[in-house]
């Protein structure tokens, strides 16, 4: 009986702390985003046409800046996609590919690329898979969807789920092995990092040989 109890609140302890892993805020200065050093879990999301996307094989071809944004019905949002376009050709030649993730649904990705003339790849993270692995992702309560509402902004028809899940606006640079070389995140959703210091931290995570 002896050997038993101790593996028995290994279980228990194990449990309480995957539960504890899973469980979502409502307050966006709570979320706990992935850091430095760690590394990108395994993700398959959609792309523009619903099609699987791979984000681990995305990120093994080439470095990549991740922009965690909320969706094509916020407007700060869509001006901050509008500035990152400015800085999209440096980021290639730096050998950086950039892509823009939310819980849009991808038909609502295809439409803002075309009104945005997106060069840069959005991906649909509609189930908040990529969200919630990287602690991204709040619980918008009844009280905020209500708000939303009244500007006719309808979460579950944007992302397709009844999750009402949305990302903490955020910007990740990883490296071909997935690895987290900066974060940038920003519960205000006002608040988003400017392309020229993102471009800097793109360029400083690279190994000295590359920049």
């Amino acid at each position: 009986m002896k050997i038993f109890i101790p593996l028995l609140l290994l279980m228990f302890n194990v449990n309480i702390a995957a539960e504890a892993a899973q469980t979502i805020t409502e307050d966006p200065n709570n979320v706990c985003p992935i850091k430095v050093g760690q590394s990108l879990p395994s993700l398959i999301l959609q792309d523009v046409e619903g099609k699987p996307f791979d984000l681990n094989k995305a990120v093994a071809k080439q470095p990549t800046v991740l922009i965690f944004y909320r969706g094509s019905w916020c407007p700060y949002c869509n001006t901050h996609l509008g500035e990152l376009k400015t800085i999209e050709g440096d980021l290639k030649k730096l050998g950086y590919q950039l892509l823009a993730l939310s819980p849009d649904l991808p038909k609502n990705l295809k439409q803002s690329v075309k009104q945005h003339e997106m060069a840069y790849e959005l991906v649909s993270d509609n189930q908040a898979k990529a969200a919630k692995a990287l602690g991204l992702a709040f619980h918008v309560d009844d009280k905020l969807n209500d708000v939303y509402q009244g500007y006719n902004i309808d979460l579950n028809k944007a992302s397709g789920q009844s999750h009402r899940l949305l990302p903490v606006p955020a910007a990740i640079v990883l490296d071909t092995s997935g690895t987290v070389k900066f974060v940038f995140f920003a519960p205000d959703y006002k608040v988003r990092i400017s392309p020229r210091v993102l471009l800097a931290a793109a360029e400083a995570a690279l190994p000295v040989d590359a920049q």
